[in-house]
């Protein structure tokens, strides 16, 4: 599919926009002044598949820490900054590759543009952010409510007023909890700017509700072209972030390797303990970097059939495993032993 042309915004190590690939984000949920736990949590989710991490930083002691977790991470780190300008300085002067901020939260001109100076010195990128529920009373009151209109232009305020103030080096993020308003946001926002979209839908609720509602969403939005890089928002495991943004973008697409598993949904037929093996595949294979479909089935019967589409494929009886390789049962092996030896397949494989 063809992709909107954005401008080129480099994050760290990282670039956004330009055509670049869809980059994958998540937040951490450790309290960023506890650096190892905030270390170990960010290279937990870098081994995932995390291209940029953001971190919080409500304190001057979070600020502080970023530079201590700079040093043992290997991606861009964001810093989040709600209210306190002095915080967006203290988490630039301490190693942060880009920076989010709500101008409108910030407070005074004055107070903005002495971010936007500190950020102008080191040229780090602001992601200028603005969500549904922080909209001005005033573009309310002009919409008549909370509207996808009333988002884009709160958004595009904060970019000119930046501009004005001489940066151009920005990502616009503009979400909702509402899913269609947020894909008419995008829609809108994307024909009148050049800048690179992060694009999400806020506050999207659990695993189940916050998968379903991100990924129509972000299907919506990223099937027409929009948007540079990515996060699913969900009350959870930020790892889950992760996997569900990368099959996202697989199923668009958007990003080759990795391999894809697909599983039947169980019947009467099923003869082993389905759901939990296609979940210990699925974890399984998260670290072989093959570009393959792998199906996992309930029964020896339908297997072979329903997994010829895949380039493997494991099925399980009673006390029984079959290794299917293209739709042919390739070998037989203990049930206990199944799962073993299909790593052991996958390790081997020639594409």
């Amino acid at each position: 599919m063809g992709r909107n042309q954005t401008k080129r915004v480099k994050i760290g190590t990282k670039q956004i926009g330009g055509g670049s690939p869809i980059l994958i984000q998540s937040m951490t949920n450790t309290k960023t002044e506890d650096v190892a736990a905030t270390v170990g949590q960010i290279q937990k989710l870098s081994a995932a598949g995390c291209d940029i991490i953001r971190c919080a930083v409500p304190t001057m002691e979070a600020a502080a820490a970023l530079k201590e977790i700079k040093k043992e991470i290997a991606i861009p780190l964001v810093a989040d900054i709600h209210f306190d300008y002095r915080l967006a300085i203290a988490a630039i002067e301490n190693g942060a590759d880009k920076i989010r901020i709500n101008p409108g939260n910030i407070g005074s001109r004055d107070r903005v543009k002495a971010v936007v100076d500190a950020a102008k010195e080191r040229n780090i990128p602001i992601r200028v952010g603005v969500n549904s529920g922080s909209l001005e009373k005033e573009l309310v009151e002009k919409y008549h409510g909370v509207t996808a209109e009333g988002i884009v232009e709160s958004a595009l305020d904060k970019v000119n007023m930046i501009e004005d103030m001489g940066y151009r080096n920005l990502v616009i993020s503009i979400k909702s909890s509402d899913v269609m308003m947020c894909v008419k946001a995008h829609e809108i926002i994307s024909q009148q700017t050049s800048y690179p979209l992060h694009v999400g839908i806020t506050e999207a609720g659990t695993i189940i509700s916050g998968n379903i509602k991100s990924s129509i969403g972000l299907g919506l939005i990223l099937h027409q072209g929009i948007g540079d890089t990515i996060r699913v928002s969900l009350t959870g495991d930020p790892i889950e972030e992760i996997k569900s943004a990368k099959i996202i973008l697989r199923t668009l697409g958007l990003r080759a390797g990795g391999i894809e598993v697909a599983s039947c949904p169980t019947c009467g037929r099923t003869k082993i303990n389905l759901i939990e093996l296609a979940n210990q595949v699925e974890t399984m294979v998260s670290d072989i970097p093959l570009n393959i479909k792998v199906a996992v089935m309930g029964c020896a019967v339908n297997g072979p059939g329903e997994a010829k589409e895949a380039d493997i494929g494991i099925a399980g009886g009673i006390g029984e495993g079959l290794i299917i390789k293209h739709g042919e049962v390739y070998k037989k092996v203990p049930e206990k032993d199944l799962l073993k030896e299909l790593r052991k397949e996958l390790l081997n494989w020639s594409e």
